[in-house]
């Protein structure tokens, strides 16, 4: 199969890699059916920009939805977007704030709602001005979290390039606030690095709603912090963590999450996620040692503690399913916390995609009982046949802060023999995450992101979402289905009730 092919010529792949000019660790493994190290989003988004002749697309101004039955296109614009983010007001869950990359233009994407998801406006994300007179720049990779003074905060790095696009200057860390609902939004950035000697990439946020915590309300961004080759993510990663106080007006100076000691060192997907007393955790995926891992900070993120182990994985990086053949099937955990005052308050919950010998990929989830210390064996969500080389990608979790529930969607080839086309699949958990719910199909129409028009070197990108409180639900997704392919990708959301 093609997807095995890379496992079981690791030696030559590592060899090949210093003929092609892009940088392997000694110790790292190669992904099945990919490169061990896939170029980050924004490569692609940077190589769409610089192509000759290459002019954005003009702004669609503040944008309105369409209701396709019952999925929703929020976007309603044309031009791809895709990678997709959203959260909830707790304050008023009327509110809900979603994001995505922007393909063809420079700025990030916002949507907002103020009716539950049922309609939504959408808007840029502020750019910062150009490095030089005669270069430019643009965002990527989005993330959204809300405060409980009803401000909303909104994730993303910024990568600067001169005027010839033939050369990457810098990137820089971003987090812009909103005080209406995501109608406008003000900017705060911070940890420029010049070049590509270090990149800041896959950046998340979270902020401490805990009414209890000492933290209340401090927003914290943790992002991988890489050398780059010829666009493909090297050696001496670390994942990085700052925090604002003040309500995201300033950030503080990074600190190390993940280990600084010697040897190759390899982690991307970083996910902070806040416990019930406070405690800020941060998840992600160490490329080096195949594994998803945890570490925690009790001072507000000031500091880290020793990194624990949540479950090794076969795919050292990503997986080239046929669904996503092109740029590749991220691995990656999305986690949270059970913040209720429920039975499981205090649970950490992780999931992840990961490669198995006769379904294809699947998604899991480990839990926590101890803060962290220790997790559970792995149980599989998704439930469609062993057997058969379905595939489960870009999971996102959501732990519904009413009750404890346990929320994932994803995205899932199991309607389609030739594994190319996907929907959108939710499940629950109501046990503190010993077991799930029957999969519900979210979407009306399947999306194929392999052929006709579709941004092949994009694709899906990384990730997508799902926000989920009080019982309503909301996953949002890269949505390609025929109705809006004039289109181009679009960013689709629905609203999932539960009882």
């Amino acid at each position: 199969m093609a997807r095995l092919r890379v496992l079981v010529a690791a030696a030559a792949v590592a060899s090949m890699a210093f003929t092609v000019g892009w940088a392997l660790p000694a110790s790292a493994g190669t992904s099945p059916g990919g490169s061990a190290y896939s170029r980050p989003t924004w490569w692609q988004k940077f190589e769409t920009v610089s192509a000759p002749g290459f002019r954005p697309l003009p702004s669609p101004g503040m944008a309105g939805s369409v209701s396709v039955g019952s999925n929703v296109d929020v976007s309603n614009e044309p031009g791809p977007q895709s990678e997709t983010s959203i959260a909830i007001n707790p304050a008023n869950p009327k509110q809900i704030v979603a994001g995505s990359n922007e393909i063809d233009r420079l700025p990030m994407r916002g949507y907002f709602s103020s009716d539950g998801g049922k309609t939504w406006g959408a808007v840029d994300l502020p750019l910062p001005p150009p490095l030089n007179g005669s270069g430019t720049d643009f965002g990527s990779d989005p993330a959204v979290a809300w405060d409980t003074q009803g401000n909303v905060f909104y994730g993303y790095i910024v990568v600067f390039f001169n005027h010839g696009f033939n050369a990457i200057t810098g990137t820089e860390m971003a987090v812009a606030r909103s005080s209406d609902g995501g109608r406008t939004w003000t900017a705060t950035f911070f940890n420029f690095n010049s070049g590509t000697g270090k990149f800041n990439d896959k950046p998340y946020i979270a902020v401490d709603t805990n009414p209890g915590s000492p933290f209340r309300d401090t927003v914290y961004a943790a992002w991988d912090n890489a050398s780059l080759n010829n666009g493909k993510s090297s050696a001496n990663d670390v994942i990085l963590v700052s925090r604002s106080t003040d309500g995201g007006r300033t950030f503080s100076a990074p600190v190390a999450a993940s280990g600084t000691g010697s040897g190759p060192r390899a982690v991307i997907g970083a996910d902070p996620f806040v416990a019930p007393d406070g405690t800020l955790h941060v998840a992600w995926h160490d490329v080096i040692g195949n594994q998803i891992v945890e570490a925690s900070s009790a001072d507000g993120g000031q500091s880290f503690g020793p990194t624990h182990i949540i479950a090794p994985t076969q795919v050292p990086f990503d997986v080239a399913i046929p669904a996503q053949d092109v740029r590749g099937a991220l691995v990656y955990p999305a986690c949270g916390a059970d913040t209720s005052t429920g039975p499981n308050r205090g649970n950490l919950y992780c999931s992840w995609m990961d490669q198995t010998p006769a379904n294809g990929t699947d998604i899991f989830l480990s839990r926590s009982t101890d803060g962290g210390g220790t997790w559970s064996v792995p149980l599989r969500v998704n439930d469609d046949p062993t057997g058969v080389a379905n595939d489960q990608f870009n999971q996102w979790l959501s732990v519904d802060p009413s009750d404890g529930s346990v929320n994932l969607s994803w995205n899932d080839t199991r309607n389609d023999p030739a594994h190319l086309s996907t929907d959108i699949f939710y499940a629950r958990s109501t046990d503190g995450g010993l077991s799930f719910s029957k999969n519900v199909q979210v979407t009306t129409a399947p999306t194929n992101e392999t052929c006709c028009g579709a941004q092949l070197h994009d694709q899906y990108g990384d990730y997508e979402g799902i926000a989920a409180m009080d019982g309503s639900v909301h996953p949002v997704w890269t949505d390609r289905r025929a109705a809006v392919a004039s289109l181009n990708e679009e960013v689709f959301t629905a609203t999932i009730t539960v009882k």
